[in-house]
């Protein structure tokens, strides 16, 4: 069976507006060309894969139930622009966590492998052929660790994620101003390198 290829996407900062911890989907505020961006990445024969750090959860800002409806809800409204998320994995954990089931230093957290892993398992992905796009030095440490092609966008934390990863001696292969530039340069790599 052909492995296929992923577009694994951060959400706040990346998808829509970092607003810190929204815990009801009407606070949620998409950025207007994550629609088109995330059609293009569909036709280009990519999944589109959403993983999120939600310590949120375990810091008591929001429950599982309700960010579980927030996704619920980004998905259908992709959906209802024609495009599709085909998953969202989230990490719910942090070390320093108010709640106790919640309190542990997990291997699904980024740059942790873990939500990759799973996804991996639920659709058969070839990381290394794939592409991750977020706004933290996380999520390029991510890109990196499931050997996939990291991309920095400078929405959200961007900015300070640049020199983040220069301390590391980390440099993503491309920096975009928006998902929708960094999806093109994907596009454009894609045809050069087919």
């Amino acid at each position: 069976m052909m492995k296929k290829r992923a577009v694994f996407l951060d959400r706040d900062g990346t998808i829509n507006r970092d607003v810190g911890y929204p815990n009801s989907y009407n606070m949620v505020e998409i950025f207007p060309y994550s629609f088109a961006a995330v059609r293009k990445i569909n036709r280009a024969g990519f999944l589109s894969v959403i993983v999120t750090n939600q310590s949120g959860v375990g810091k008591g800002f929001i429950e599982e139930k309700n960010l579980r409806d927030i996704h619920r809800n980004l998905r259908l409204d992709f959906a209802k622009q024609k495009a599709t998320i085909d998953a969202i994995y989230y990490c719910p954990h942090y070390e320093y966590a108010e709640i106790p089931e919640y309190r542990k230093a997990c291997a699904c957290r980024k740059p942790n492998p873990g939500m990759a892993q799973q996804a991996v398992c639920d659709f058969n992905i070839d990381t290394a052929k794939s592409y991750m796009i977020g706004d933290k030095a996380e999520d390029i440490l991510f890109g990196m660790n499931i050997q996939a092609t990291s991309i920095l966008l400078l929405t959200g934390f961007g900015q300070k994620s640049i020199s983040k990863l220069k301390e590391k001696g980390v440099e993503p292969a491309y920096v975009a101003e928006t998902l929708k530039e960094a999806v093109d340069w994907i596009l454009r790599r894609e045809k050069e390198n087919p």
